[in-house]
């Protein structure tokens, strides 16, 4: 059978699906086309057959108690009447009237579906109460009483007679059709004895006239779905169909009604259809043979899986049930456009592969087409043919394999080896790995060949004539500056991976060449490349466990291959630094590859790496990655070689600094405080390296260095790494809490106490940068705690702010009392910052004590006036606890009490910006969680926009809204954030903004667009598109307003519109080019950046929109080209480049 592609052949004049234009009822020729068969000779073209004489007993006529005429006398007239007045008198009002007269007379009964003794041929369904509505419940409920010796269904028979005896085909396929239809509504009502008459009638009329044909079909599809269906009569009705219906020259609907009976069929009749043997699969493959449509050949192939997967005898029909499913492979089908069905071409690939792939008797015959379509010319079919053969190879075995071992590899050599596509080289490797996992996992006999050696030496020597003239992959390995040399490496590191056996036989063979090579040349360069290629190889050996160390392939290579490394970390080139840390850090995870004086040599060069200076940084970072992986390997040798080291050089960049040596050392210490996080891996370490950073800050406090904050910030950044680290392990976690968080909050307490003679190095620890970088240390801290070790730090840490009590922290012998909330210090005050990282960060079950005094306290010193820090910490503090806050009348007081404070505070001139400020951060914690009084103070915040004094800090409010914080509320400090607040807060928001800045006075707009800018930047764009054509227009007026806050956030909207809708934003082409043009100009250079960004972003409307006004971008672009600033300049190369480019061939 030629290979085919899926296209619908109408027949009957249906509808082309596939939108392939093969016209109807024509023959169609070329290596393209499935042909249907010729009509089988024993279906008739015309004339009729008349029904059996046993069928004219069986059919009296019944249907006519359904149509009487207002006198009584029978209406109903078969021979006239058309299909459509049929349904109407059947399922009429009347008719429903007069089931429930029925029911009314008999009174309401329960349904009883179940069989029970009766008159011969008589129903045993009694009647039940009414139902709602439908004609189908009339039928299932409510059946009409009897007449002796007559059935439900003998009564619709009867009506029918005069129908299907007519001789008008026609007219008998209507009639057959009523009855079909009645059927698929009523079928699990059926009796056993009703349905062997049934069955034996519709068998009879499959040799009726082909227009009778589609209406037997549906009437045998609603017999397969019936219970009571007695032994035997699938399989009558099954070979009725294979031997009397020509399947393929009936239409797409009665292809599909035919799979749909074979399908009911093999679901409830397995047993009995594995009885006719291979006659079924047989049958079936007539059935399917020339199938065109792809709604058919989904359940088409899914039928043949499950032929294949449920033992179904396939006898001598195993070619040809190949060749009626292989015909369809490589699938080449484009759905059409707006298909309702839904059907795409990854779901026949799919299906077909699944039937290929399910059996190892297919393997002769797949294997050789895998082979053909792989060395064509066409993309997908080379994609689609390695994927089979990779999913082919786990059901395959060496016996299936065997013959075609030699084409199948040369053909996966050649894509890797020769071809451009990074998809397909993926699809070879993949596919190698899985031809030498299937040889890997056989079992062999004694006296049987191992195929997995010769096909691995096959892959690394060659043989014959083909490895003389083409080279091998061993070959290729040799030569580090030829282009093979990688496609080589990946293959033979494909093979590798795809079991141990394979790992071992691969590596023993390459690694000793690879490690010749590395001596051989002396070349960075060549020495990179071949290092890259034994990493690969290394990295392989992590899949696989040996319990023996003898047995590991890397045992008799360890030396060798540490010296390498070593070779490779003092070269003098970067980038084989780099290949040397990664090959380290693999060599490491090797258990007992690396001894004791190798580690120590490692943490030699890592020390010294560590310390590289900036024009190095990409490897003094691999190495701080690299120390932090092998500490936590080999703790004990980083704890006695590396950490003392460090500590020392601290102290020595201590005394640097305390002889106000800065410049010089600052760098030095900067790179020993990184080394002493990144190496804070283990729990043994943490405990060694956390005391040396928290001694650092406390020589600090003393006044022994002269340290600005940078040196203080440093620090603090280097403590957040460690307890991040710490997060992982729940003891180390707790270990770091209980000792910096008490170390922290004592300098910071002795930092803020008045003294007579005010020291400027003990307020670096007051900085705004400082504190903010304690809160970072504090609340990643805090965040992993358990709920009982977060209560019982809870309960230390609050009383110190409300109390005073300093018991729990070291050197607590402070000259002055510290009260935060009642000391008018400001010093003390902005500590508030530290509280708000603790309690904020706290699980939502922990439980805080004095939480009302101290919301109290926070909500009094939110608008304090004096120190906008403390007054901005208070008012987070006091969010973040609200939004924690469990439902209730207490969380309704605390609210009621902020309102009332908002808006006292709002109305006076004291404390406004105070007031503001609480109201922005209690409506964030409110949105966050949904609370019903979220959208009043919404509505109070968008007013403030029409105010002249807090207008723009409203405008920009509504950015924090929308934004997720790094030190309050947020999911990883435990607040509660819903699902999809930015969707909601837009939907009930954004069209008040629209009306407000409509209605608002020309000089407030500005606010009003710069709050829209905000919340539709950060708005999921699927769920701005469908909302852009109205907002559009407000949009490009954001573009206008002075305000470059305004421009870059409404720029950054427009970015992605503008590759997401190409069509709606073609509707303002002349607007969106002036504009942009225009703020190429600007005096922020974010600005000019992002106009320049649009301006590239807009060669992706449509061509011919953009042509009228490529003359005018190309010289309005010319200027940036000279802007001032390089990323300014870079921007205007490419986008002036894309505007070139535009409208010439290939673009």
């Amino acid at each position: 059978m030629t290979p085919s592609r899926i296209a619908t052949q109408p027949t009957h004049g249906e509808a082309d699906f596939c939108n392939h234009n093969i016209k109807p009822n024509q023959p169609q020729t070329g290596p393209w086309v499935c042909l249907p068969r010729a009509r089988d000779s024993r279906t008739r073209p015309g004339g009729s057959k008349k029904p059996c004489e046993k069928y004219k007993d069986f059919l009296p006529r019944v249907l006519r108690c359904f149509c009487k005429s207002d006198s009584g006398k029978p209406d109903l007239q078969p021979d006239n009447d058309t299909e459509s007045l049929w349904k109407e008198r059947l399922f009429s009002p009347r008719s429903l009237e007069f089931w429930g007269r029925q029911a009314v007379r008999a009174g309401p009964r329960r349904v009883d579906v179940r069989p029970r003794p009766g008159p011969p041929g008589r129903s045993a369904l009694a009647p039940g109460p009414p139902p709602a509505a439908g004609p189908a419940a009339v039928y299932k409920h409510f059946l009409p009483p009897p007449p002796p010796r007559a059935s439900q269904l003998e009564r619709v028979g009867l009506a029918a007679r005069s129908s299907l005896e007519n001789p008008e085909p026609r007219t008998r396929a209507r009639g057959i059709q009523l009855l079909s239809q009645v059927l698929l509504q009523c079928h699990s009502l059926l009796l056993e004895k009703e349905v062997v008459h049934l069955v034996l009638f519709y068998e009879n009329r499959l040799k009726d006239h082909h227009l009778v044909i589609p209406s037997v079909l549906q009437g045998l599809r609603a017999l397969s779905l019936c219970v009571a269906l007695p032994p035997g009569l699938a399989v009558s009705v099954l070979k009725a169909i294979f031997q009397e219906v020509h399947v393929q020259s009936l239409p797409q609907v009665d292809r599909h009604t035919v799979y749909n009976i074979i399908t009911n069929f093999m679901q409830t009749r397995e047993e009995e259809l594995k009885g006719l043997g291979a006659d079924f699969t047989f049958g079936f493959i007539q059935v399917m043979d020339g199938e065109k449509d792809p709604r058919n050949l989904l359940v088409a192939f899914r039928i043949v899986h499950d032929l294949i997967s449920r033992d179904y005898s396939l006898g001598p029909f195993v070619e040809e049930l190949f060749e009626v499913t292989s015909c369809y492979f490589p699938i080449d089908f484009t759905p059409p456009p707006n298909d309702p069905h839904g059907i795409q071409r990854e779901d026949l690939i799919l299906s077909l592969r699944a039937v290929l792939a399910s059996t190892s008797r297919f393997a002769e015959f797949l294997l050789p087409l895998l082979i053909e379509k792989v060395d064509s010319e066409i993309l997908s079919a080379k994609l689609d043919s390695l994927q089979t053969l990779n999913a082919c190879c786990a059901v395959y075995g060496q016996k299936e394999l065997k013959d075609f071992l030699p084409s199948l590899w040369a053909s996966v050599r050649r894509e890797v080896f020769q071809t451009a596509s990074e998809r397909v080289e993926a699809e070879g490797l993949a596919a190698l790995r899985s031809l030498t996992a299937c040889l890997s996992r056989s079992v062999l006999r004694a006296d049987a060949e191992d195929l997995l050696d010769s096909f691995l030496s096959n892959i690394l020597q060659g043989n014959g004539a083909m490895a003389a003239r083409k080279g091998n992959c061993r070959h290729h390995l040799c030569e580090p500056d030829m282009k093979l040399v990688w496609p080589s490496a990946k293959l033979l590191q494909a093979a590798a991976g795809a079991s141990a056996r394979a790992c071992e036989h691969i590596t023993s063979n390459v690694l000793p060449l690879l490690l010749e090579q590395f001596h051989k040349h002396s070349q960075s360069n060549q020495r990179r490349t071949i290092l890259e290629m034994i990493l690969g190889f290394l990295k392989l050996q992590q899949k696989w466990h040996y319990e023996d160390e003898d047995q590991r392939p890397l045992s008799g290579f360890k030396d060798q291959l540490c010296s390498l490394v070593f070779m490779a970390l003092t070269d003098p080139s970067p980038q084989l630094q780099l290949v040397g840390l990664r090959t380290l850090t693999v060599l490491g995870a090797q258990p007992d590859l690396l001894s004791s004086g190798d580690l120590e040599l490692a943490v030699g060069h890592l020390y010294r790496l560590s310390f590289l200076e900036e024009d190095a940084q990409s490897c003094r970072l691999a190495a701080l990655e690299a120390s932090g992986t092998l500490a936590t390997l080999y703790p004990a040798a980083f704890s006695s070689h590396l950490v003392p080291k460090l500590a020392e050089e601290l102290r020595l960049g201590e005394s640097d600094l305390a002889r106000g040596d800065r410049p010089a050392k600052c760098s030095r210490c900067l790179h020993c405080l990184q080394a002493l996080s990144a190496i804070s891996t283990h729990p043994s370490i943490v405990q060694e390296t956390l005391p040396l950073l928290l001694q650092h800050l406390w020589q600090v406090n003393k006044g022994n260095m002269v340290a600005g904050s940078s040196e203080i910030i440093a620090v603090c950044q280097s403590l957040q790494q460690v307890a991040e680290k710490c997060q992982q392990d729940s003891e180390s976690c707790w270990y770091f809490h209980q000792t910096a968080i008490p170390c922290l909050l004592a300098l910071a307490v002795q930092a803020s106490m008045p003294e007579k003679e005010p020291s400027a190095l003990r307020k670096v620890l007051l900085e705004d940068e400082v504190l903010a970088a304690l809160v970072s240390v504090i609340g990643t801290a805090t965040t992993h705690l358990s709920p009982d070790l977060a209560a019982q730090s809870a309960a230390r840490v609050v009383p110190l702010f409300l109390d005073g009590n300093v018991s729990f922290l070291p050197e607590n012998s402070f000259p002055n009392r510290f009260q935060p909330f009642q000391d008018g210090s400001s010093g003390q005050r902005r500590l508030v910052a530290l509280l708000m990282a603790f309690v904020c960060s706290l699980p939502r079950n922990v439980e805080i004590p004095q939480l009302n005094q101290l919301l109290r306290e926070l909500l009094e010193l939110s608008c304090c006036s004096g120190c906008p820090f403390s007054s901005t910490a208070a008012a987070k503090c006091f969010a973040g606890l609200l939004n924690k806050h469990p439902a209730g009348q207490q969380l309704d007081e605390f609210l009621q009490l902020a309102v009332d404070k908002v808006e006292a505070g709002l109305g006076s001139g004291t404390y406004r910006s105070q007031a503001f400020t609480l109201l922005l951060w209690v409506t964030k914690a409110l949105v966050l969680r949904y609370h019903p009084l979220s959208a009043c103070l919404t509505a109070r915040l968008a007013g403030l926009l029409g105010d002249r004094e807090l207008g723009p800090a409203a405008a920009d409010g509504f950015s924090l809204l929308m934004s997720d914080c790094t030190d309050v509320l947020t999911r990883a400090g435990h607040a509660e954030v819903r699902i999809m607040f930015r969707q909601r807060f837009f939907t009930d928001n954004v069209p008040a903004l629209v009306q407000g800045f409509h209605a608002a006075p020309q000089d407030v707009k500005p606010n009003y667009l710069k709050g829209l800018s905000h919340v539709l930047n950060r708005l999921p764009k699927p769920v701005l598109l469908p909302e852009l054509p109205t907002l559009l227009s407000l949009l490009l007026e954001a573009l206008s307003c002075p305000d470059c806050v305004v421009q870059l956030s409404t720029l950054s909207c427009l970015h992605p519109l503008l590759l997401e809708a190409p069509q709606v934003m073609s509707l303002h082409i002349d607007t969106l080019v002036t504009k942009f043009l225009n703020l190429s100009s600007s005096p922020s250079m974010a600005v000019r950046i992002a106009a320049l960004q649009c301006m590239h972003a807009l060669t992706r409307l449509p061509t011919p929109v953009l042509l009228p006004y490529k003359a005018q971008v190309i010289r309005a672009l010319a200027k940036p080209l000279d802007d001032k600033k390089r990323l300014v300049r870079k921007e205007a190369v490419s986008a002036r480049g894309e505007w070139f480019l535009l409208g010439s061939p290939g673009s």
